[in-house]
């Protein structure tokens, strides 16, 4: 086989194993249920999906494949309790980008809600320091999860917990990677809260913003500007 051959066949393994699965429910640190237990499964196994593809389709909501009444099961967590979402096969993220975490507030049972409503976004992470051009400045390279805090003034009830991760390595092509899956929850508290800015998904991003359509190959990244709505402040 000619090196050429031998080169290409080598970086489509390598990409193939930086692919990820966040199927894995944490509460408090303690995995529960093993692989999509409370988590919606998705059909294109530990593969992305592209801009063109999702951004503007319903399956921005919980990946291609994951329905309602799917026999997922859901758990029941508290306002304030810290959830994660791990990677399936113990692996690591291992592509530059933002991750977040969206929550839908479902109408009845979160088992037969489509994620037709409103959502907002509950956490995001982006880089911890530098610019963009180094993979390692983000926040969540080579963690094996995203994690986030339920807010506390969150009105009790049935959710769809959205994790998400943008891989920007192809981002520059028109392919940025989204890696995003659902967890069914039932939140207890107190609440109080009001959840803002609301948004529906498809809708939170367009293939042109900043965020998406975004050009890390320089020496010196324009600065990276987070797409979707802003965090809920927690009131």
């Amino acid at each position: 086989m000619r090196a050429s051959s031998l080169l290409s066949l080598g970086l489509a393994a390598a990409a193939t194993e930086a692919h990820y699965i966040f199927n894995l429910l944490i509460v408090n640190g303690v995995s529960q249920g093993g692989e999509y237990a409370y988590v919606r499964k998705n059909s294109n196994t530990y593969m992305p999906s592209f801009t063109s593809e999702v951004v503007n389709s319903p399956d921005l909501r919980c990946n291609k494949g994951a329905r309602a009444g799917d026999g997922t099961k859901t758990y029941t967590v508290k306002a304030g309790d810290k959830i994660g979402f791990k990677l399936f096969n113990n692996e690591f993220i291992e592509h530059p980008g933002p991750g977040f975490v969206y929550m839908s507030k479902a109408p009845g049972s979160v088992a037969s809600y489509d994620g037709s409503g409103d959502w907002f976004k509950a956490y995001e992470t982006g880089l911890c320091k530098g610019n963009a051009a180094s993979d390692g400045n983000w926040c969540s390279w080579q963690k094996d999860r995203l994690e986030f805090t339920i807010p506390a003034k969150t009105p009790p009830g049935e959710y769809l917990v959205r994790v998400e991760h943008i891989g920007l390595h192809e981002a520059h092509a028109g392919k940025a990677q989204f890696y995003m899956e659902c967890a069914q929850l039932k939140i207890e508290g107190p609440g109080g809260g009001s959840p803002a800015p609301l948004a529906k998904i498809p809708g939170i991003y367009k293939a042109n913003d900043p965020g998406i359509a975004y050009n890390k190959w320089t020496s010196n990244p324009a600065p990276y500007v987070m797409p979707g709505p802003k965090v809920w402040d927690g009131n």
